[in-house]
């Protein structure tokens, strides 16, 4: 079975829901020109890193991004994956992922198990307790944001189940580009899946970020790669080769999981 993805490499205006909001209309109108089966957005694509206003710019139960999406993905026909959102509950927020399918149906929230100090998550935002697992067209699937793919122990607790998918959504700055490609490359070839992961563009007070969304399959070959403007980058994914990958060399089935000390 072949999927046809589109990564939404877009800029984010600072502390914008509003603006934020009409250009992913925009981009993902254009997008789905393409005849796309899934698109895919970066991380806070609401709000960018605007975290100390979180209090009036997060999105309340995320019943705004919610309602908004599930619209898109009806009207469009595709499935998102919806980067992630700032979500108030109470008053507490999260960094939470959104999966909707092609009817609209949210089928799946995450929010990010890892906060990341170095940009301050842990003074604004609360840590999620639960994985990213869902199933997409069928198929087994898994989405984490940014940091995540920095603990492979987390990222390989979704694999178990034969997992074919790894969705990440990030804004990851520039001077560490070459961690976020070669963790991204180590993780679709330690777990023998398609890592599809999209990361923003442009700036905000503070940062500058790296771009390079890119589409890898189970081999650690990259099938398309973006660079640092903003763009709509697409690939197609075959999910015969995960499993000719994991047939050819049965990592999973070799594991000594009674060996292992975390």
């Amino acid at each position: 079975m072949k999927l046809n993805v589109a990564l939404l490499q877009i800029d984010i205006a600072f502390g914008d829901p509003t603006a934020n909001f009409k250009k992913v209309e925009h981009f993902i109108k254009q997008a789905s020109k393409q005849a796309v089966d899934v698109v895919v957005l970066p991380e806070l694509w609401t709000t960018g890193y605007d975290l100390t206003r979180l209090d009036e710019i997060a999105d309340d139960n995320g019943q705004e991004s919610i309602h908004f999406l599930a619209n898109l993905a009806k009207k469009n026909n595709v499935n998102i994956v919806a980067g992630s959102i700032a979500k108030r509950v109470n008053d507490q927020v999260t960094n939470t992922m959104l999966i909707f399918n092609r009817n609209g149906k949210l089928i799946k929230e995450y929010s990010k198990a890892h906060l990341f100090r170095l940009m301050n998550e842990e003074k604004h935002l609360i840590e999620g307790n639960h994985d990213g697992l869902f199933e997409l067209e069928g198929h087994k699937s898994a989405g984490v944001i940014c940091y995540d793919i920095r603990f492979p122990e987390w990222i390989r607790t979704h694999m178990l189940d034969d997992t074919e998918f790894l969705f990440v959504v990030a804004e990851w700055p520039s001077q560490r580009v070459d961690h976020w490609r070669a963790l991204l490359i180590s993780r679709a070839i330690e777990n023998q899946c398609y890592v599809i992961a999209c990361n923003r563009v442009g700036a905000d007070p503070n940062n500058q970020f790296a771009g390079h969304s890119m589409i890898i399959d189970p081999w650690g070959k990259i099938i398309a790669e973006a660079q640092t403007d903003e763009t709509i980058l697409y690939g197609e994914v075959d999910l015969d080769q995960v499993k000719d990958v994991r047939d050819t060399i049965p990592i999973f089935t070799d594991r000594r999981p009674d060996m292992y000390k975390l």
